[in-house]
Order: C-alpha cells, then structure tokens, then sequence
C-alpha cells in the first residue's frame, strides 16, 4: 500500500466516547443493584464488605436479566460496533462486512477512600470498555485538597509509552511529549478503547462511591474467517 502524498498518519489509536441518553433512570438502579451483589460476593470471599475497593465477578452478563440492564447492553453493543467499524474503515473490504460481537466479560468496580487501579492493560480480546454509573460530580471531586483535578480520573496512555524514556526531545516532537490522556469520571459516559492500551484508574475520594462497569470484547465475522491479512515474511 502506497502512502498518499503529504502527511500519512499511521497507525492510529482510535477510542470512542458515547453517552447512554437513559443513564438518569437506569444508572441508579444498576448502583443499588451492585451494591446487593457486592454484599453477597464479599461474603463468600471472606472479604469486608466497606473494602475501599471492590470488583465483581465478570459474569454480569448471564447474571443480571432485568429490562433496564438489558437496555444497557444494547447501548454497549451499539457504541462497540459503531467503533470497531469505524476503526477498521481502512482495513475492511469495501463491501459492507458483517461482524458478531462477543462480550467476553462483564464486571463492576467500586472505589473510595483513596483507592486505585494501577497501570494494565487487558489481554484475549481486541476492545475493552468502561461505564461510568456513579461518581461524586466534578466540581466536588476537584475540591479534594490533596488530589484536585486528579481526583477519580481514568489515564490512558499512548502506545509509544514504553519508548520515552531517554529519548530525544525538541520542537520537531512535541506531539510525543504528551503521552496520556486523562478522561473524567462523568455519570452515563462510555469510553470504548483497544484493549492494548495501558490504563489506570487515578486515587479517588468522595462522599459516593465510584461505580464503573467494564467489559472485553472480541470481534468475529459472522461468516468465514476472521483473519484478512496475512503476517509479512519479513
């Protein structure tokens, strides 16, 4: 494939950012529900149930069967196909390609009291997601007097991440010197990433819990095979 004359840019990292329009209603049902299931997986686990932080099991799928969470899948299943088709419109064939989505997993996780996620990414899948069902709001969260603006947030970084360090800087790569990206918790939003790229929930603080559902996903044709291209010999 020939590149195009001028500026090519390759290789991009495309992420998705959709708003589910029935979050007021559903968001505080699927909170109070979590918080039962919570209380219940704790148990079993011999953990504390106030724990600062907390995830389920990722079965939430066949689990939950409710019309509102039912409601909620649909939206998650929507916004993945609307990415994924987006972010192969370069590498798919030009006819219109058929493709069924896999959730291969589904889970919550609560935190507080300064709890956080460290840096990871998710492997055996090509997208992975979160929801946002419960966080203090931001004018709140930035008035924390030791985290700020920081306060909850969810950080992803650039795929070139590992290859900063000690290089060379100056004007000509600027656009390199900003290797994260910094999402914030808001109520209702879904962020939809390649589930390569490294992550981290920042500490998080506040009179309500974070709540936020994650999921994996695999993408296959819904006939024939899913692989089009073939490794290079070089």
């Amino acid at each position: 494939m020939s590149l195009k004359p001028g500026l090519n840019a390759l290789w991009p990292t495309p992420i998705g950012a959709y708003r589910f329009a029935d979050a007021a209603e559903v968001n505080p049902l699927l909170a109070r529900m979590f918080g039962a299931l919570r209380a219940t997986q704790a148990h079993a686990r011999g953990e504390p149930g106030d724990a600062a932080f907390f995830a389920s099991a990722d079965d939430l799928l066949q689990r939950i069967q409710i019309p509102e969470w039912q409601q909620f899948v649909r939206f998650v299943l929507e916004s993945l196909q609307h990415t994924v088709s987006g972010a192969n419109a370069g590498a798919w064939p030009s006819a219109k390609l058929s493709m069924r989505i896999e959730i291969a997993g589904m889970w919550f996780q609560c935190s507080n009291r300064g709890a956080f996620h460290d840096l990871h990414n998710h492997l055996n899948c090509s997208w992975s997601g979160v929801y946002f069902v419960q966080v203090d709001p931001l004018g709140t969260r930035h008035a924390h007097p030791v985290f700020g603006p920081l306060n909850g947030v969810t950080r992803f970084y650039g795929p070139y991440l590992g290859r900063l360090g000690g290089a060379y800087i100056d004007l000509g790569n600027a656009y390199l010197q900003q290797p994260q990206h910094d999402v914030q918790a808001e109520e209702g939003l879904l962020v939809v990433f390649p589930s390569y790229l490294e992550h981290k929930a920042l500490p998080y603080e506040g009179e309500r819990d974070r709540i936020v559902i994650s999921f994996n996903a695999a993408i296959h044709a819904a006939e024939g095979d899913d692989r089009l291209f073939a490794y290079s010999s070089a």
